[in-house]
């Protein structure tokens, strides 16, 4: 793990307690949560039909106004307050802190436009006292967002990603391996497995990638980052009484073919295989990522909490809202 500059007293990153296996010349195990990055069979067919049905169309349609904006949440005591900042991005306020997941302001991620105005922007946040990040693709591990709300906080992020931000002005930059944890003030941060790959660009493949337990006050909100289903859900809910579920739900007709993120209905099974008491979705309705109609992950995300009579547990917010739990 990196630490820069210097660690002092108030902050302290730790393993899980399992000794550090050494591998013969270098080679490291094989991740089997990794995703590769070749594409499967029909992929120029499915990007020209993402190019013509959901890119164009969104390029020539006007970006839609920011909604309304809750006023952000105050908690007190074991509260869990959720803002939805757009895409994977949140403001959390945890155990007295505010602490920023995967932020991104972009209106543009190359030819992907952002489909609405951001509906808040980082002047219009309190003082961002943790900053923690999934993993480096470009929609998650946004530069120039970051940059916005470093004042000298630590940020936390998986193994092989701490160079990137070296130059955003954070005051710590801590890396954590799967299933270490990371302790700031009252608020204590495990980086949990997922299915995806971490490769900024296709010769960065070390990188690391994940989701984050944040525990503070015997309460536990789980940011899932990007992940395909897999059976890693059910153990990262019996090592964690998760309180709030952020769980991805869109971009799942993927134009390469790989499954390397969940629907919505399979969002549901992996916030049920958790044991989680709420979930709040996101990675959706912000950028023409998947194949699929902008609206769609929503609606089928609603209909499915119906059948499964999970509506009072499924919290669906817009841009901008807040939840308190």
């Amino acid at each position: 793990m990196i630490h820069d500059p210097s660690p002092d007293s108030w902050f302290s990153a730790f393993s899980s307690g399992k000794r550090e296996r050494r591998f013969a010349l270098g080679r490291r195990p094989k991740d089997e949560n990794k995703i590769g990055l070749l594409p499967t069979e029909g992929w120029r067919k499915r990007n020209l039909q993402f190019i013509n049905e959901v890119l164009l169309p969104t390029l020539l349609t006007p970006r839609r106004p920011s909604g309304d904006v809750d006023a952000l949440p105050q908690t007190d005591g074991p509260e869990i307050g959720v803002t939805w900042l757009g895409h994977a991005g949140f403001l959390i306020r945890m155990g007295g802190l505010n602490v920023a997941i995967d932020p991104n302001w972009a209106l543009w991620h190359g030819p992907m436009k952002r489909v609405r105005h951001p509906s808040f922007h980082p002047t219009d946040l309190p003082a961002i006292d943790l900053v923690l990040i999934s993993h480096a693709h470009f929609d998650h591990l946004h530069l120039p967002s970051l940059r916005k709300i470093a004042d000298g906080q630590p940020i936390i992020l998986p193994k092989g990603v701490g160079s990137l931000v070296k130059r955003c002005g954070f005051g710590r930059i801590v890396e954590l391996e799967m299933w270490q944890r990371a302790r700031f003030r009252d608020i204590e941060v495990t980086l949990t497995p997922a299915r995806h790959w971490g490769a900024r660009m296709i010769h960065d493949t070390f990188r690391q990638f994940g989701g984050f337990l944040v525990r503070s006050c015997d309460r536990t909100l789980y940011h899932c980052g990007d992940s395909a289903m897999f059976d890693g859900f059910a153990e990262i809910g019996k090592r964690s009484s998760v309180d709030v579920a952020l769980m991805p739900i869109g971009a799942y007709d993927a134009p390469s073919g790989r499954q390397v993120h969940m629907n919505p209905e399979e969002a549901i099974d992996a916030f049920q295989m958790l044991g989680a008491s709420n979930m709040i979705p996101m990675h959706h309705d912000t950028f023409p990522l998947g194949g699929e109609p902008m609206g769609e992950p929503v609606e089928r995300l609603a209909k499915a909490a119906v059948e499964r009579q999970l509506e009072d547990r499924v919290r669906i917010l817009q841009e901008g809202q807040s939840a308190i739990l």
